[in-house]
């Protein structure tokens, strides 16, 4: 196999003289030329000690491999919380996905090494890599501890909405604050930024044991080393990313985001990294496997234990092999062997690294991650829910919505921003049985920023959070309780149903039934009606912002296939 690194050396004879220039040797320019691209940066903590796992991974590379080290920096979905910063928070993924194209086209890597672990960054590297379909490993960054008394990052928002509502101290909403972060790593909740872990390792891009190991240790730095090494093997047998996002594979990863109760944003992201690498993601397939996978993750924010406990009770292969009879385990792992060859070896010899936090806790794996015989639920934790309101369909994460919330038939409250809508909630004028609608937040509306902060007003009033429902077109965070349901689409900015919306209108929100529908009380039915209503007076979309912000809104499509910017915005 000639390496295109090689082939290209011949018309670009300047690169010789610049890579000896930072360093490299003469017998480094006829080894494969290896591009270790990480989000490393003093964003946030969940990217704040990448530098470290990249440098792990490049010792792995040498001496078979020529390494460099890259990096573009992610944001933090939780420092932009609450600010028009948020807006940046998806175009932030397709920016990502774009440098890391740019860095290994441009100097014609032979293959590449993905380092993240937030929501936006993992995601954006498994774009990337569907593109690219170079030979690719992917590193996650790990997971952070939680504070004292279990307190992790996913709590303050809830506090917040208590002190906002005088039923919180001040000082005593302070000393939260400070402990809720007490190491580098991602938030240690089951929200976006683990659940891309998880998929990862799953799809076979990381390596087993790697999802949500604890950041920062020894074991993630023999991992990033140990992914150079396999990135070489994988590069000798000429097997690249696409590989790994076969339907099978695609498959398993839709059974296990089902059981871990995983964030409703990787429908997003995984119907993106599927486009990328040529196919669509299947919402009916999405919908037949939750509702036949049993949920058994039992951890934050829809149950009890940190996050950081799942890597102890054994992470991704013990929970696989909980659900074997779910999955396809002639699917490769991150060894390149199939899923099941590992897990028989792993019922020989157990994995044992995370055994002494669980026994210092009293707890076993099985308190953590379920028996299928006795999960949290039968079911797995979305639904994909359409209507006239949503003839592409919605998701909800039903697994979070308390019982009595399920089916809301009352009158739309209108609001074009979650700050107004915020305000509303804050001030109690709100009612049982209302229907919060919040439009113009979709990717082309403004960015498709989460709808945080309102979620954890309502899931923390004990009587909205079982009483009202909310949808929008814009998304949430992967820490969202609530009967919250997003993605709507066609979004508003795009012309769909949610804009025709006005305040009074009766909505009917149905999770068991998947139905979200404008109740029109004449013959000619709800679907009629909003179109008479976009014909005579269409939604009134915002221009695009400025800058970067103002491109992804021109060109991003339809968020329940992706929200990619592609030409044309389709």
């Amino acid at each position: 196999m000639t390496l295109r690194s090689q082939l290209a050396r011949a018309s670009a004879p300047e690169a010789d003289a610049l890579r000896l220039g930072i360093g490299w040797q003469e017998d480094d320019l006829a080894k494969p030329y290896v591009l270790v691209e990480s989000v490393a940066g003093d964003s946030h903590p969940g990217s704040h000690h990448l530098r470290e796992l990249s440098e792990a991974v490049r010792d792995g590379v040498v001496p078979g491999g020529a390494a460099a080290q890259y990096t573009c920096t992610d944001m933090c979905d939780g420092i932009a919380q609450g600010t028009d910063g948020m807006d940046y928070s998806l175009p932030s993924r397709d920016l990502i996905a774009a440098a890391v194209e740019m860095h290994a086209e441009s100097a014609y890597y032979d293959a590449v090494a993905l380092i993240s672990g937030c929501d936006k960054a993992v995601p954006a590297h498994l774009m990337a890599a569907a593109r690219l379909d170079l030979p690719t490993v992917h590193v996650p960054g790990g997971v952070m501890l939680p504070g004292h008394d279990d307190v992790t990052i996913d709590g303050i928002g809830e506090l917040a909405a208590r002190l906002r509502r005088g039923e919180l101290d001040p000082a005593e909403y302070r000393t939260w604050v400070r402990d809720a972060v007490p190491s580098c790593g991602s938030c240690a909740f089951m929200g976006t930024a683990l659940t891309s872990q998880v998929l990862s390792e799953v799809l076979g891009f990381a390596l087993p044991h790697s999802a949500v190991m604890p950041a920062g240790s020894a074991f993630s730095l023999d991992v990033a080393a140990a992914s150079g090494r396999q990135l070489l093997d994988r590069l000798a047998a000429g097997r690249t990313a696409r590989r790994y996002l076969t339907p099978s594979s695609i498959r398993n990863a839709m059974v296990v985001h089902a059981a871990i109760g995983g964030s409703t944003n990787f429908v997003i992201h995984l119907a993106a990294i599927v486009a990328e690498a040529g196919g669509a993601l299947d919402l009916e397939e999405l919908q037949r496997i939750n509702d036949s996978t049993p949920y058994v993750a039992d951890i934050r924010p829809a149950g009890r234990f940190p996050a950081n406990l799942f890597w102890h009770a054994g992470g991704v292969p013990t929970l696989m092999r909980l659900l074997r009879e779910h999955l396809d385990l002639d699917a490769p792992c991150g060894w390149d062997v199939p899923w099941g060859d590992l897990l028989e070896r792993e019922s020989a010899e157990p994995f044992t690294a995370g055994d002494a936090e669980l026994a210092r806790r009293g707890l076993t794996p099985s308190d953590i991650l379920r028996p299928t015989a006795s999960p949290l639920s039968e079911r797995g934790a979305l639904a994909v829910v359409r209507g006239n309101l949503a003839p592409e369909g919605a998701v909800v994460k039903r697994t979070a919505v308390h019982p009595d919330a399920r089916r809301v038939v009352g009158p739309a409250r209108v609001f074009e921003d979650q700050e107004t809508a915020l305000e509303a909630v804050s001030t109690r004028s709100i009612r049982p049985g209302d229907v919060l609608v919040i439009r113009g937040e979709g990717p082309r509306g403004s960015g498709m920023p989460e709808q945080y902060y309102l979620t954890s007003a309502i899931a923390s009033d004990p009587e909205l959070v079982t009483s009202v429902a909310l949808i929008t077109d814009g998304r949430f965070s992967g820490a969202s309780l609530g009967p919250c349901i997003g993605h709507v689409s066609p979004e508003a900015a795009a012309g769909g149903p949610i804009g025709q919306i006005r305040e009074g209108d009766v909505l009917e929100v149905d999770i068991d039934e998947r139905r979200l529908n404008l109740l029109d009380p004449d013959a000619a039915g709800g679907a009629s009606t909003l179109a008479e209503r976009a014909a005579s007076h269409p939604y009134a979309a915002p221009p695009p912002g400025r800058g970067y912000l103002g491109i992804f809104q021109s060109l991003a499509g339809s968020a329940m296939s992706g929200a990619r910017m592609t030409a044309g915005g389709r």
